[in-house]
């Protein structure tokens, strides 16, 4: 096994006409998420495509063109609405075989039942590695920078913990501080967080207005390095109060509080 690579994020994409129909709920979003945010892992996007092969290459290829691995979740099925492993393929430049590994796998589980028909569910990319899958032992497959599983939650949270901790070293941990502008709106704070952000180019910034009672607030958000954070802060609480601009931490009046991301409190976002 080679060295765990270093990352700093993952994309996503989740396949499925059930999902925009509305006929299933994804959960593939929040799964994903937290278990990056519990390994210190950015979630740099995700996408949710139909069942169109034509519309799923195009989504591939501009992931493959990223400079983070992804997970690709549903359509390795082998009913007629299964179009992934052969998307995944032909983007690759490569045809689809039967894998070797694969093959064994499902001659063990399904013995005298392991029909020609069975046999796709391992017709992947050729060089593609396993990704094994403890609910079914129905293997997934990796291709370049993409990560190819189930469409099913119960089969692919496993399957993901196992790619993150198989082949990618966890990130760096980072560090968060909020501040809550009572009475604030956004337009009238914008020369502020373009000074901010131009000063600060290695944080992560956020702005999030609130329609609260009485009128309005916004909540600024950075996180990033402890080092970073703390001096961030610093220098943001600085032009507040330099502008004019009162502010708060989430609990209340306060010196604001550097956190582990992990821990510290997050806004629900927009109203």
């Amino acid at each position: 096994m080679p060295d765990k690579e270093t990352v700093s994020g993952f994309g996503l994409v989740i396949i499925g006409n059930e999902i925009l129909d509305g006929r299933v709920q994804d959960s593939h979003f929040v799964t994903l998420r937290d278990l990056l945010k519990t390994r210190h892992h950015d979630f740099r996007y995700a996408q949710t495509l139909p069942d169109i092969p034509e519309i799923i290459d195009a989504q591939l290829r501009w992931c493959m063109s990223c400079d983070e691995p992804f997970f690709c979740c549903g359509g390795i099925g082998t009913t007629p609405d299964d179009h992934t492993r052969h998307c995944a393929a032909r983007v690759n430049g490569v045809g689809l075989e039967l894998h070797p590994e694969g093959v064994r796998i499902l001659e063990e589980k399904f013995g005298a039942r392991a029909t020609d028909t069975r046999m796709r569910l391992v017709d992947f990319p050729a060089g593609a590695d396993l990704i094994p899958n403890p609910y079914n032992q129905v293997p997934g497959f990796r291709i370049g920078r993409g990560h190819y599983l189930p469409g099913f939650p119960e089969m692919a949270t496993p399957m993901m913990e196992w790619v993150l901790d198989q082949w990618f070293q966890p990130g760096a941990e980072k560090f968060a501080c909020k501040l809550v502008l009572p009475g604030a709106r956004e337009a009238d704070l914008v020369e502020i967080m373009e000074s901010f952000i131009a000063a600060h180019p290695g944080l992560s910034f956020s702005s999030l207005p609130r329609f609260v009672d009485g009128g309005t607030e916004v909540h600024l958000g950075i996180s990033g390095s402890e080092a970073d954070v703390q001096a961030g802060t610093d220098a943001l609480t600085t032009l507040l109060t330099q502008s004019g601009v009162p502010f708060q931490t989430p609990a209340g009046t306060g010196n604001p509080s550097i956190d582990a991301s992990d821990r510290a409190s997050t806004s629900s976002g927009r109203s």
